[in-house]
């Protein structure tokens, strides 16, 4: 069997969200969110490994494009992880513009009703913005494909 989820990745300073697709590539799912530890590298085997056990055929990745359209130096190294770890686990990288995603991730959090210690833990935004990017890159097929 050929494998058809995606895996969206939020990648962070400090954590990194993750999303995956359903099989059938329409719906995005937040996942877990990794925390990156000060000075170490990102943790791309724990990454490769998740998509593995997934099944996961394609990588999209939140680009930290500024907002007014330009890439900086946090882009190239998000560009550097996403060709890496899409190279150790054989799929191609799709890079989407994750411009406002945190921050309407934050809002989604919010409106769930979760208590307001659940809603404020970082991770849960980290994954909702990876489910986020994901979604967009499902909903668009002509981006980055």
């Amino acid at each position: 069997m050929s494998a058809t989820r995606a895996l969206g990745v939020d990648f962070g300073e400090k954590r990194i969200g993750l999303a995956v697709s359903d099989p059938t590539n329409t719906l995005a799912t937040p996942l877990e969110t990794l925390v990156r530890r000060a000075g170490k590298r990102p943790p791309i085997k724990q990454m490769a490994e998740i998509a593995s056990d997934l099944d996961v055929g394609h990588l999209v990745v939140g680009l930290p494009i500024t907002l007014d359209g330009k890439e900086n130096d946090w882009c190239a190294e998000v560009r550097a992880v996403g060709h890496k770890l899409a190279e150790r686990i054989g799929v191609p990288v799709a890079f989407i513009d994750e411009r406002m995603t945190s921050v309407r991730a934050e809002r989604a959090v919010r409106s769930a009703g979760l208590s307001k210690s659940n809603r404020e833990q970082k991770g849960r935004i980290d994954a909702a913005a990876a489910q986020l990017i994901l979604q967009a890159w499902l909903d668009n097929p002509e981006v980055s494909r």
